[in-house]
């Protein structure tokens, strides 16, 4: 028992050793203004903060995310066709495609997949 309570203290002390030489060895010695700065993704540090962005940016953003919950509702098809009949399973998976396909052509018809304007 003793022997086992030595060796996990010997390991944990060992292994935060290494941790703590790992840190001292890793750090930076230069410091850049630009990397320290509050924004690196190409705004002006000294500038405002309260940029206005474009209404159509969020538009995609959310388009995407739509589609991106559409293929999470998608799995499950996947995973009961062995527990349902085949016509129930094709009808309910092309319903819910058919209406997101829908839903794509209407915000194809609306312009708001067109970048160029």
């Amino acid at each position: 028992m003793y022997i086992l309570m030595i060796s996990v203290l010997f390991t944990l002390v060992v292994s935060m050793l290494v941790m703590m030489v790992a840190s001292l060895l890793s750090k930076k010695v230069v410091v850049d203004r630009e990397k320290s700065s509050p924004f690196e993704c190409g705004f002006d540090p000294k500038g405002s903060a309260r940029l206005p962005f474009s209404l159509r940016f969020f538009l995609v953003a959310v388009i995407f995310l739509i589609f991106d919950v559409e293929i999470t509702l998608l799995m499950p098809l996947a995973y009961i066709i062995s527990l349902t009949n085949i016509f129930t399973w094709l009808f309910a998976g092309l319903m819910f495609l058919l209406i997101l396909l829908v839903g794509l052509y209407y915000e194809w018809l609306k312009g708001a997949l067109e970048w160029n304007e």
